[in-house]
């Protein structure tokens, strides 16, 4: 290693808005300046990314993008080996198994002395498939293996006999999620001043159940408006599903929102019906604001809520959300002294600093 400095490369799949790529990039604006920090996106471009995304225009000069192919490509491997190689890279830090699969291989190859691995849901392990893909990598590319969450250490446990594994719960930001005003929020999103205004958070796909949501809506009283924010695939149907409920006053959708703590000072409560989830960030940002928060019980998700004012609920269950949220109490305290005591992304980087060093 360099003396002194290291030259850090991140993996993600794709650079879209999300938790993996919101802390992909926390680890450049919050890593030791000594450290030269790139961020390897395996799929898309650029150009591309940055118009979807326009945050990542501040770090353009530290985005690598290779466009890999949907399909298996050798030449990723390769050409991931180059850099790594022309970079005179120190650390190799993978997230999710496409990397692993890519960089984990191709850093092997490299002779990159230290690799580590970040699983930040385990879902998606339920294939048996996926299972054995994991375990081959794991036992030839011998990365440090992290888990974000308790749960996803003890699902793997369950399915790997692999030493090197611990858990660094993820985090944002605290200094940029602060609580507000809201009735200014709600004016600058212009959204409705007297409603008691729910708010969700997300990519727009079937796994994140914003359908179950506005299915609960259809139970609450009128008084209840959602707020959404996010995009994706599933936008058109949720449109739809509106119309056909007849919730049109009541269902926002917002688009991708760039201020996003403005939108969550502007709620009186934030709620991830999610049908999966690994260590959602959106709900630690929430809390952040001070706005206490309801989710699902699927993943890691209980291990974001603030004890005193979080409420868990189960999954793919419309009828149970109106229950929670017609119920729910807001006289509770704040969860922002939880959410900075615990889960602040300093304190992430800095554990993860010393796992670099400890591995080179």
């Amino acid at each position: 290693m360099k003396k002194g400095r290291r030259t850090i490369i991140h993996v993600v799949q794709h650079l879209a808005p999300g938790g993996i790529e919101s802390l992909a990039l926390d680890f450049i604006t919050f890593g030791d300046a000594n450290d030269d920090v790139y961020i390897v996106s395996l799929q898309g471009t650029k150009t591309d990314a940055i118009a979807k995304w326009p945050r990542l225009q501040a770090f353009s000069q530290q985005l690598i993008f290779l466009n890999k192919p949907e399909r298996f490509c050798s030449k990723t491997i390769s050409d991931l080996c180059a850099l790594f190689k022309r970079l005179s890279v120190d650390v190799v830090h993978t997230h999710h198994i496409g990397p692993l699969l890519y960089a984990g291989v191709a850093a092997k190859l490299s002779g990159v002395r230290s690799k580590v691995h970040t699983e930040h849901d385990v879902w998606h392990l339920n294939r048996y498939k996926h299972q054995q893909i994991q375990k081959l990598l794991l036992n030839w590319v011998k990365p440090v293996l992290v888990a974000d969450a308790v749960k996803v250490e003890q699902r793997l446990n369950d399915l790997f006999v692999y030493a090197k594994l611990t858990t660094i719960h993820n985090g944002i930001d605290t200094k940029h999620f602060l609580p507000g005003d809201k009735l200014s929020a709600r004016n600058t999103l212009n959204i409705p001043k007297n409603a008691t205004i729910i708010g969700s958070a997300g990519r727009l796909e079937a796994v994140k159940g914003h359908d179950l949501l506005i299915h609960a809506f259809s139970l609450l009283p009128k008084q209840y408006v959602l707020a959404i924010a996010g995009d994706g695939s599933q936008m058109t149907s949720l449109i739809g599903l509106v119309k056909s409920l007849n919730l049109q006053e009541r269902v926002l959708f917002l688009g991708r929102v760039d201020n996003m703590p403005c939108f969550y000072q502007s709620l009186d409560l934030f709620c991830l019906p999610s049908r999966h989830e690994g260590f959602p960030l959106t709900a630690i940002e929430a809390q952040a604001c001070a706005i206490p928060t309801l989710v699902t019980d699927v993943g890691a998700s209980n291990e974001t809520l603030c004890p005193n004012s979080g409420r868990l609920v189960a999954a793919n269950s419309p009828s149970e959300l109106a229950s929670a949220i017609e119920s729910f109490q807001f006289n509770t305290g704040s969860p922002r002294d939880f959410v900075v005591k615990n889960h602040d992304i300093r304190d992430v980087v800095t554990r993860y600093s010393q796992l670099f060093a400890k591995e080179a």
